[in-house]
């Protein structure tokens, strides 16, 4: 079925989206993010994929966020991008906050992988193409190299703002020290760090414990949460044992034996806690991320425009009492 000619909401800005402050710059991003880790490759339906962006940016989300390497396959999340850019989202590119990321494996050989001055800068010529645009608003080092130098990794990504490839510069996945390291490596090179993309939600309190989203507050650096659900066991999905269809069952990022009866019983009682609030475990999940201070937005993935619209009554939920 061909879908109509999409022209955008022109209530978008006043559909229940909230903006924040990226630490200190002059970016404000969504509280709710789309991120397309998942169900936007070559695998998914074109036209579902592009469903849920035109939701997505109906209801006020700016910011869309993906890597090199989202699909299935590699590159494909990337290539939807910019099949949906050049049916429906070209004329409102403006409105538009989007990332990419490299770091991890993307292609064969000694080239494609980790933090090399020569893998970052090929693969975002490689993304920009498949995107179908002329540069990113903003660029990632995707996770920490412990082999190549950080003055290598970090100048690359320097030179890549310098170039007019992207507008602002990200870090995801970096311990501590190197992430104090860039921080102020950035900012003696007049390109300050505007984000840090960590793993947090009630499961996995990390950047918390270690002291990474404290140094982010401090330093005006924004931060912006992945796995906000922990891949769905901060849902209703698992409290009554592991659905089939589930990511648990395919057990190739969750595991069964994750899930253990410790776990269910503290899922449970959160469960419970969201009900007597009128919300969903997944909203509250989501709203005690947006409590934490120096936490700017939150990445969520969505299968359906259904759970994003869930996902996004979040903005009005409470954070748990704990």
């Amino acid at each position: 079925m061909k879908m109509e000619k999409y022209i955008a909401d022109e209530h978008r800005y006043e559909n229940g989206m909230q903006y924040e402050r990226c630490g200190r710059s002059g970016v404000l991003l969504p509280k709710v993010s789309l991120g397309m880790w998942h169900n936007f490759g070559s695998v998914d339906p074109y036209d579902r994929s592009r469903e849920i962006i035109r939701y997505a940016f109906d209801h006020g989300i700016t910011h869309l966020d993906l890597a090199n390497n989202y699909g299935p396959v590699y590159g494909s999340a990337e290539e939807t991008l910019g099949r949906i850019m050049d049916d429906d989202l070209r004329p409102y590119r403006d409105e538009l906050f989007i990332s990419t990321k490299a770091g991890y494996d993307m292609w064969p050989g000694p080239y494609g992988d980790w933090g090399s001055r020569k893998y970052l800068m090929a693969s975002l010529d490689q993304s920009l193409k498949r995107m179908r645009l002329d540069y990113v608003d903003l660029f990632y080092s995707h996770r920490y190299d412990p082999n190549t130098p950080l003055e290598e990794t970090l100048q690359a990504l320097v030179d890549i703002v310098r170039a007019g490839k992207a507008l602002y510069i990200g870090i995801s996945n970096w311990p501590l020290e190197a992430l104090r390291f860039g921080i102020d490596y950035l900012k003696q090179h007049d390109t300050p760090l505007l984000i840090y993309q960590g793993k947090l939600n009630m499961l996995d309190q990390a950047p918390i414990e270690e002291g990474i989203l404290d140094c982010c507050y401090k330093a005006g650096v924004g931060f912006i949460a992945f796995s906000p659900l922990a891949q769905g066991m901060l849902t209703d999905r698992y409290l009554n044992g592991i659905p089939q269809d589930s990511r648990m069952s395919k057990g190739k990022f969750l595991r069964e034996e994750m899930l253990t009866p410790e776990l269910l019983q503290q899922l449970r009682q959160w469960n419970e806690e969201a009900q007597k609030k009128g919300e969903s475990l997944a909203e509250m999940a989501l709203a005690w991320i947006l409590k934490q201070q120096g936490v700017t937005s939150v990445l969520v993935g969505a299968s359906s425009t259904e759970q994003l619209a869930r996902n996004l009554r979040c903005i009005e939920a409470q954070a748990p009492d704990q």
